[in-house]
């Protein structure tokens, strides 16, 4: 199939299944993650997610899982996501299962000719995704909803090296246990020192990586990592020794990696 004709395919013919949900199907999400317990343990990870709650049983019977293993993609002018972050003040929670970083009103990114407001990011360790059957040290997910509560998730891959200052300011202010939001007004992060230079990427649909695990995401993962330092990972692997899910099949679903 022709490039310019898969996106038309993607976007049209298969809409609903592929690149447009709705946004009941996200406060379903966040309502039913809140009702049942789970981790990453031997008694409440992954492998015995859809057992801990009917709500989740789609963890196990879902077609449309994530992550996946970024490999095969098929080549296609796809646009530049647009992102237009500001500086924001730190806002941030370790909720328990990840340390987040909520976002205020007004960090938007275009995709598709929509404007997708950013809600909050959040980190795992390792990577989700695996670049080729490779994974990295962490990555972050950049959540984003648009005025229809249709989610856009950026990802982004972490590889040792040298220390992301961005990072460092987060870092700074962890808290060792799960608890409310902390403001720290005075503490600005910029954003775009999160992402890698080269804008290079994959997108797919998929779904949430934790329960419920609802097929309800537009996934664009950039196929070059930042760099982060040996330290700031093992901080994070000191509060969460391991809060990545494995890697899912990709099924019958299109994987696209831009020109």
């Amino acid at each position: 199939m022709h490039r310019r004709s898969l996106l038309k395919y993607m976007s049209m013919g298969t809409a609903g299944a592929v690149f447009s949900f709705s946004f009941p199907s996200l406060q379903a999400a966040i309502a039913s993650e809140t009702e049942a317990e789970w981790g990453y343990g031997m008694d409440d990870g992954p492998q015995l997610w859809s057992e801990l709650s009917p709500d989740f049983s789609i963890c196990t019977a879902g077609q449309q899982q994530s992550p996946i293993n970024l490999q095969g993609a098929i080549s296609s002018d796809l646009v530049e996501v647009q992102i237009g972050y500001q500086e924001i003040p730190l806002r941030l929670v370790n909720n328990g299962h990840t340390i987040q970083v909520n976002a205020d009103p007004g960090n938007p990114i275009t995709l598709d000719n929509q404007t997708f407001d950013l809600l909050q990011f959040h980190f795992h360790s390792p990577s989700e995704h695996s670049h080729n059957g490779q994974s990295y040290s962490m990555e972050v997910h950049f959540v984003h909803r648009n005025e229809r509560g249709e989610l856009a998730v950026l990802g982004v891959f972490m590889q040792e090296g040298q220390k992301n200052e961005a990072l460092q300011l987060i870092w700074d202010a962890i808290p060792a246990e799960a608890g409310p939001e902390q403001a720290i007004a005075e503490v600005k992060v910029q954003l775009n020192q999160l992402f890698p230079v080269d804008r290079s990427f994959y997108r797919y649909f998929g779904s949430l990586t934790t329960p419920p695990c609802s097929e309800v995401v537009n996934w664009i993962v950039y196929q070059q990592p930042i760099e982060v330092s040996r330290e700031q990972v093992e901080k994070f692997v000191e509060i969460f020794p391991g809060n990545a899910r494995p890697i899912q099949p990709l099924n019958r679903r299109f994987l696209l990696q831009s020109d």
